[in-house]
């Protein structure tokens, strides 16, 4: 009786140790792009950025290029992101609003010019072929054909 229970328990541990959960492989899709647009309208409206001023944006394929200047040492270190409002206008075509943050650290004065694109596809709309995107602080909306 005495051994019994001991390999019962002995049982359940073996059991317990074997029981592993599935790595759901979250992978992100494949892009040429270097980082992904953020559809959050609570940090559109509330993410504090750091100064930069905007030099050009232009679409390649499913990316949207900004070039941007800051002061800065190199800019290596830099925080970029590209944060969609949420807000898909009713007009033809449709509109979306993004704004682009810049977290920087960097304690120089050098102006510093760096550039990251961003991968458009979470921003295409259902039975549309075409948006125009409102950069904020970029005077000329861009048109994104998919």
């Amino acid at each position: 009786m005495k051994y019994s229970k001991i390999i019962m328990a002995l049982v359940c541990v073996a059991l317990f140790l074997n029981m592993q959960c599935e790595d759901d492989e979250t992978s992100l899709p494949q892009t040429n792009c270097a980082s992904f647009v953020a559809i959050d309208g609570f940090s559109y409206g509330n993410s504090a950025t750091s100064p930069y001023s905007i030099n050009s944006v232009s679409i390649t394929e499913d990316c949207l290029l900004i070039e941007i200047s800051a002061s800065g040492c190199d800019g290596n270190t830099w925080d970029m992101q590209l944060i969609d409002s949420d807000v898909v206008s009713e007009s033809n075509p449709p509109e979306r609003f993004v704004k682009f943050f810049l977290i920087n650290t960097e304690d120089c004065l050098t102006v510093v010019d760096r550039a990251r694109s961003f991968d458009l596809t979470p921003l295409q709309v259902e039975g549309e072929n075409e948006i125009i995107i409102n950069v904020d602080d970029y005077p000329n909306p861009i048109t994104y054909t998919y």
